[in-house]
């Protein structure tokens, strides 16, 4: 039998011909580098397209962080001082946290207003429940029950935007306000602190933000951990090899985990000089492994699981992702609860941070969802959905927390610092919006 010679015969359309509409540069930035590479060099240049291509990933806010750490240093040489850095560090958890918590709405294309207020609300209910004269919980069982009142803020919030498709903006704006006169409430109008060291659950939870571990201690989990996370690197990607899976080279896998292994070594040097003007404080903060532990969920959430899978692809076409299966409002609802249990962790870190809450503690509250959001975009979420990584979040939390302190070392007014965060928001904002117009297929 002979084709028709007007026709083009099935499976091979195009053959023998080029087709000059296609932009091989724009198509390469698509594919990941670890499949265009096989040396070193290959990764940098596969990875130089992504860039240009639209997909800048970390590249804006490492340098942001080059110019805040350097411009302050000069400006004031405290900046880099190890006791500073510590102090920043801390000072930023709250905004990392809150970060990684906006990211899962950012990354469907939706937006959690309220993340500020549920942070606000769990602050109060972990500091109510400990206390001697009222319920006088243990202090875990405080965090447990706040974390579950928090989490079931995202299941009424998400089941409205997912199950009604209310706008998230109108639904999130109005879990904003319920949660702030909920919270007042709660707080009794009255003055609310964990500061007591006769009682152990409020020394308990005041040690979550305040203390630290031993000095040998940091060291021995710096080492454990730096092994673990490499030796699981080196053989996650090698099984990927035997089973015939591109993977990056083994040189830049080794390069990983030599970063890895200073950028802990120096953490733990720095936290292990003495802070106090008098008497000791010395030793790794407690915070520091809690966020690392959040961070390390979530990304293994969102890069390892077919659930995130499915959050990325809701967030880039949510037609396509649900003619292809996937239960959109199920997804949905999941991330407004993570939202809030991440909010809810932000808030037992906060009043051990805060030590007392009053109303206008809790009503101040209600401007971190902006910082959040801000900390988001600033690291690299695009506020289009689909694009973002929990380490943007921590990153962003960096930034913001670095303007924060620089300015107050520089005894600048709060007002001015406003000024400054809400200008590196909307060049991020920029940065995105460019991006995503330099990437393919994009106008």
């Amino acid at each position: 039998m002979t084709a028709d010679p007007g026709e083009t015969p099935a499976g091979a359309a195009g053959a023998g011909t080029a087709d000059l509409t296609l932009d091989v540069k724009g198509a390469e930035a698509d594919v990941p580098p670890e499949l265009l590479a096989q040396s070193l060099g290959q990764y940098v240049r596969a990875s130089w397209l992504k860039v240009r291509g639209g997909d800048s990933g970390v590249l804006p806010v490492i340098l942001g962080l080059v110019v805040v750490a350097v411009g302050f240093q000069i400006a004031n040489s405290k900046f880099l001082s190890a006791q500073n850095l510590v102090n920043l560090f801390e000072q930023s958890t709250v905004y990392m946290l809150l970060a990684m918590a906006e990211i899962f709405a950012l990354l469907l294309g939706e937006i959690d207003l309220s993340v500020g207020l549920v942070m606000g609300l769990g602050s109060v209910v972990v500091a109510e429940l400990v206390q001697p004269s009222g319920a006088d919980w243990p202090w875990w069982a405080a965090i447990i029950v706040t974390l579950i009142a928090c989490a079931a803020v995202g299941v009424i919030q998400g089941t409205l935007v997912a199950r009604l498709r209310m706008p998230s903006f109108i639904v999130t704006l109005g879990g904003l306000l319920i949660l702030e006169g909920v919270a007042i409430i709660v707080l009794g109008g009255s003055l609310v602190g964990i500061g007591n060291s006769q009682y152990s659950n409020e020394v308990a939870l005041y040690d979550i933000f305040w203390g630290t571990f031993n000095p040998v201690v940091g060291w021995i989990l710096m080492a454990a951990l730096v092994a673990g996370a490499g030796t699981g690197l080196w053989l996650r990607e090698a099984g990927k090899r035997r089973h015939g899976l591109e993977t990056p080279p083994r040189s830049l896998t080794a390069i990983k985990i030599v970063l890895m292994a200073v950028a802990g070594i120096a953490l733990v040097a720095i936290c292990n000089v003495n802070r106090a003007h008098f008497g000791t404080i010395e030793g790794v903060p407690y915070i520091i492994p809690i966020v690392g532990v959040v961070l390390a969920a979530c990304t293994v959430l969102l890069q390892r699981t077919r659930f995130g899978r499915y959050v990325y692809a809701i967030g880039g076409n949510p037609e396509a992702a649900r003619r292809a299966g996937v239960s959109l409002p199920a997804i949905r609802t999941w991330c407004f609860v993570l939202a809030a249990l991440i909010s809810g962790i932000a808030g037992v870190l906060f009043v051990s941070w805060q030590v007392s809450l009053t109303t206008n503690i809790i009503k101040a509250s209600n401007s971190y969802v902006l910082l959040a959001v801000a900390a988001a975009v600033i690291g690299g979420t695009s506020l289009f959905g689909g694009r973002g990584k929990t380490i943007h979040g921590v990153l962003g939390g960096l930034v913001i927390g670095g303007i924060y302190n620089g300015l107050y070392l520089l005894s600048v007014s709060s007002q001015w610092i406003d000024v400054v965060v809400a200008a590196v928001l909307l060049a991020a904002a920029i940065i995105d919006v460019l991006s995503r117009r330099g990437a393919p297929g994009k106008a």
